[in-house]
């Protein structure tokens, strides 16, 4: 029978995605593992593989279109099968079925579902699902043997967990006597999320003049959504300096060919990591994420950095992992290889989930400062600016001179619920001295 092929569940909480390109068309043979459509999820590509070997029967996406997990995208027909012997088959069921005196299935009523959250019997052993699945199920807190499955074989799928955890939601309880009221839950300490407040609906901006709309999709979807929930989530707080970098800038400007030669760039963002990684080190609240549920703050003892990067996408977030652990020439090539691939849709999302902290460096466009906005649940974010020539006073005994240095402008943005502005001016300062003195860089080879 046609085998309908639904966007499988692709972990760490992922929901939906947009199709990038389809690879095949009706008709074409396909094999078990094969590439047939690209969908970008969370700002990475993804190919999605051919669950089968046989025949494509039918696409039922576009390039352009959302899809949920669970959407049917294609239909298959597996291999060793034909589809006239199954059709003669279903008109003579229709017919057996007409002739016993029970209606056709066209004529049939629709089945009610059963409620939700209502018992499916005792279970005879393990349910089948996936791993992602079963931690969802308990993250949930639902019980896998009372969901119907929908996946293959009877598998409970992550959209089954979903739509059961979402069903027992609509069971809403009285408070039982002498429960708090709203002003009091308010302001109880376990309330670990802002008020929420919904924004009003549009005017029709089109009484005023000509408009058009676009799709808000793919990167920039995930974009806006990413930074509404930093922004809602973390009390930002942002904190400014300056650095002189004429000495690493001129470290910098001696070895970059050298850099170029193994395919790699050795640009102040580099410097500037390995600088983090000594502050966080000696800050290691910085390296840190709050959990609110729980009130504890969960100290990682493990240095992956973010580097934001513009791309014609919009912006993407790659990790570096274990910045510590590695050379200036390392991490050049690294970033390089990372950089590349991300403005091509060629990185994996793999290589873009868990920083620890991230760096912004807006310098190649201008501004000589910005509000970076922390990368939820990250506890830190060090933005770079513009750097540029300033007569700048230096003190020689009793005498003055003004020279032309380099200056970088600094803009820390830091969780204030984990850390303090005194915090944030010791960890910038420890930046601002390491990259002040390359040699100090060059201890860390």
């Amino acid at each position: 029978m046609p085998r309908e092929f639904k966007l499988p569940d692709l972990g760490e909480g992922i929901h939906e995605g947009e199709v990038i390109e389809i690879l095949v068309s009706v008709g074409d043979k396909v094999i078990d593992g094969m590439p047939v459509l690209v969908v970008e999820t969370d700002k990475a590509t993804t190919e999605i593989p051919s669950p089968v070997t046989g025949v494509v029967q039918e696409i039922r996406v576009k390039p352009g279109e959302v899809v949920k997990v669970g959407d049917v995208l294609m239909v298959f027909l597996e291999e060793g099968e034909s589809e006239a012997p199954r059709k003669a088959e279903a008109k003579a069921e229709g017919r057996r079925v007409e002739a016993a005196g029970f209606p056709s299935p066209a004529d049939a009523p629709p089945s009610v579902p059963a409620p939700a959250g209502a018992a499916l019997g005792e279970a005879a052993g393990p349910v089948p699902a996936a791993p992602s699945t079963r931690r969802l199920a308990r993250e949930l807190g639902v019980d896998l043997h009372q969901i119907a499955p929908t996946g293959p074989g009877g598998r409970v799928t992550s959209e089954d967990v979903r739509t059961f955890a979402a069903s027992l939601k609509h069971v809403v309880e009285p408070p039982p006597p002498g429960a708090p009221g709203l002003a009091e839950a308010l302001l109880s300490p376990a309330v670990s999320t802002p008020m929420a407040f919904r924004a009003p609906s549009l005017p029709d901006f089109s009484r005023w003049g000509l408009v058009t709309r676009e799709p808000l999709r793919s990167v920039r979807r995930t974009t806006a959504r990413h930074m509404a929930l930093a922004w809602s989530q973390i009390p930002h707080v942002t904190h400014q300096d300056e650095v002189d970098i004429t000495e690493l800038e001129a470290l910098r400007r001696r070895h970059k060919e050298e850099i170029q030669a193994q395919h790699g760039v050795l640009s102040l963002t580099v410097f500037a990591m390995k600088a983090a990684v000594a502050a966080l080190k000696a800050h290691p609240r910085f390296n840190a994420s709050l959990d609110g549920d729980r009130e504890e703050i969960i100290l990682k003892h493990y240095y992956h950095i973010g580097v934001a990067v513009d791309t014609e996408r919009g912006l993407i977030v790659p990790v570096v992992r274990d910045v510590d652990r590695k050379s200036i020439t390392e991490l050049a090539l690294e970033l390089n290889d990372l950089v590349v691939r991300g403005r091509a849709g060629k990185i994996e999302r793999e290589e873009m989930i868990g920083g620890t902290f991230t760096i912004t460096n807006i310098g190649v466009l201008g501004g000589t400062a910005f509000t970076p906005i922390v990368n939820y649940p990250e506890a830190a974010i060090l933005g770079m600016a513009r750097a540029r020539l300033r007569p700048v006073v230096k003190e020689d005994g009793e005498n003055y001179e003004i020279l032309p240095r380099l200056i970088l402008p600094l803009i820390l943005g830091f969780d204030h619920r984990v850390v303090d502005g005194a915090d944030a001016a010791r960890f910038l300062g420890m930046i601002m001295d390491t990259l002040g003195n390359p040699e100090e860089l060059l201890m860390m080879v």
